[in-house]
């Protein structure tokens, strides 16, 4: 899965606006993906739509999501599954038309729709937690300490696997009215990136402790 050149679409994932910006190819699908650090997830819980901001991971063709074991969808997810609907979105830029009606996002997304279920297996669960850790930072798996049997048994993993998956992107400029064109405002892209800030380090450390080459990396701090 992980190799696919694209997804297949689905009645689901087939757009009914702006088709020239829907993507089904993995390497689009993934890249969104494994950019992102939060997801937000969709069900329904008593017959009203719910939802909720969680941690994941991409493991190949899977999406692992992170949560308690008491929250309404780990509990449902048991079993038989439970059909939710898993968003992502990174923006890209500020597109400022010079009529209020056409300004918009750069941004790419994606959507994956399917039925996840509760991971059972410990060993599956241990290394869907580990890549979890290592999707907010890279390499910080390995320079912690890993859940205990206590905080295992009340910590959930679930399991998406991606089979119906679309993409979304919006990219260039300003798509203004040709009557407009002359007006005096400023019209253009805002581009939007992420920046670190040097890592603070806890009060209760010690003093000088050396930072990790991961965030040295990750942050471009020297030290």
């Amino acid at each position: 899965m992980d190799d696919a050149p694209a997804y297949s679409p689905t009645p689901r994932t087939r757009a009914t606006r702006n088709r020239d910006r829907i993507r089904y190819d993995a390497p689009t699908v993934h890249a969104v993906l494994d950019e992102g650090r939060l997801c937000h997830l969709g069900f329904v819980a008593d017959g009203a739509p719910v939802v909720l901001p969680t941690l994941y991971a991409r493991v190949g063709g899977v999406l692992y999501l992170h949560g308690s074991t008491g929250a309404a969808a780990m509990r449902m997810a048991r079993g038989g599954g439970l059909e939710v609907c898993a968003t992502v979105t990174l923006t890209d830029g500020l597109v400022l038309a010079r009529s209020g009606m056409h300004h918009s996002i750069n941004y790419r997304s994606v959507v994956v729709r399917g039925t996840a279920y509760r991971v059972s297996d410990e060993a599956e669960q241990r290394s869907a937690l580990d890549a979890i850790v290592d999707a907010v930072v890279p390499g910080r798996s390995a320079d912690c300490r890993p859940a205990d049997a206590k905080e295992l048994a009340q910590t959930a993993v679930l399991r998406l696997e991606l089979r119906e998956v679309s993409a979304k992107v919006r990219t260039g400029g300003v798509n203004d009215e040709p009557e407009d064109v002359d007006l005096p405002h400023w019209a253009g892209v805002v581009p939007v990136t992420e920046v670190y800030g040097a890592p603070e380090p806890d009060a209760a450390m010690a003093p000088g402790a050396p930072l990790p080459e991961y965030l040295r990396t990750l942050t471009g701090s020297p030290d």
